[in-house]
């Protein structure tokens, strides 16, 4: 398949690719271009230009200051999954990386093609949500951040305006006694999220202080699971359970190869599973 003529323009800078932005109507940004361009193929999209952003190194690298840790927006998943500064800090967002593709894929694809695509299948979503990231954009009238729940908007859809470039996400550092979890029932052939499911928990003195649980791949943005009934209990496997299975959407999406009642039954599974991983984790 063959995508619709388009005009190709690459970027040696933030400000270049902004001032191509403004000059050319309805042009695409591509990173690592996995995204992008089998949509483009699909004529899903047929954008009349198309900006390479790729080779932007201000755009790239991982950083840890202040409890935060910060990802250039074209840091490619494997750069991600392989961080000493996320093993250290932030480990669960190298373990979603590290689930993504195959090593082709996570060689050229990047953390912020990723979430500005916004597929209900991504694995990194999910974990940006748990954890209460922020995704910072640049526009030609200054920069703004925006917590990651309310990025994602709806199926393919995000907060990106069409005179912006996702520059960077940042995300706290995990603290002591806290564990966390990205574990997913994995499409056979494509390798993306069926369902995939992102968890943490705190623990002190033996006793549950904090926990989260974030599904993604059941409805179109990331689903919170309200798991605030783990607050103070021992994070039995019962408990956890009990937790996971209050998993709901209302519309939940769904395709020859799952239903979105199996979604969201998989999804209280996996759920279950990874608040487990977490609990020993922070153990």
């Amino acid at each position: 398949m063959y995508p619709a003529q388009f005009d190709y323009r690459r970027a040696g800078s933030v400000d270049e690719a902004l001032g191509l932005l403004q000059e050319h109507e309805d042009a695409k940004l591509m990173a690592g271009g996995h995204s992008l361009i089998p949509m483009m193929k699909l004529r899903l999209a047929q954008p009349p230009v198309v900006i390479d952003i790729g080779r932007l190194d201000e755009l790239k690298g991982i950083s840890e200051a202040g409890g935060s840790v910060r990802v250039g927006s074209l840091t490619t998943h494997a750069d991600i999954a392989a961080s000493d500064v996320l093993a250290a800090h932030c480990p669960v967002l190298a373990e979603a990386a590290g689930h993504i593709g195959d090593a082709q894929v996570r060689n050229r694809g990047t953390i912020g093609g990723n979430i500005a695509h916004a597929d209900p299948g991504s694995d990194i979503p999910p974990v940006l949500v748990l954890l209460g990231a922020s995704v910072h954009l640049q526009s030609p009238s200054g920069t703004r951040s925006v917590a990651a729940g309310d990025f994602f908007q709806d199926l393919l859809m995000t907060d990106v305006g069409e005179d912006e470039i996702l520059t960077h996400v940042e995300a706290p550092a995990l603290g002591a006694g806290t564990g966390a979890a990205y574990l997913k029932f994995e499409h056979p052939a494509s390798g993306y999220a069926v369902v995939g499911a992102a968890a943490s928990v705190t623990v002190q003195n033996g006793r549950c202080i904090a926990a989260g649980l974030v599904v993604g791949g059941v409805s179109a943005t990331p689903t919170a699971v309200d798991v605030s009934s783990l607050v103070g209990s021992d994070l039995s496997d019962d408990a956890i359970a009990a937790a996971a299975s209050g998993l709901d959407a209302e519309d939940p999406i769904g395709d020859i190869f799952a239903s979105g009642d199996y979604r969201v039954h998989v999804g209280k599974v996996y759920g279950k599973r990874a608040l487990a991983a977490a609990r020993d984790r922070a153990s």
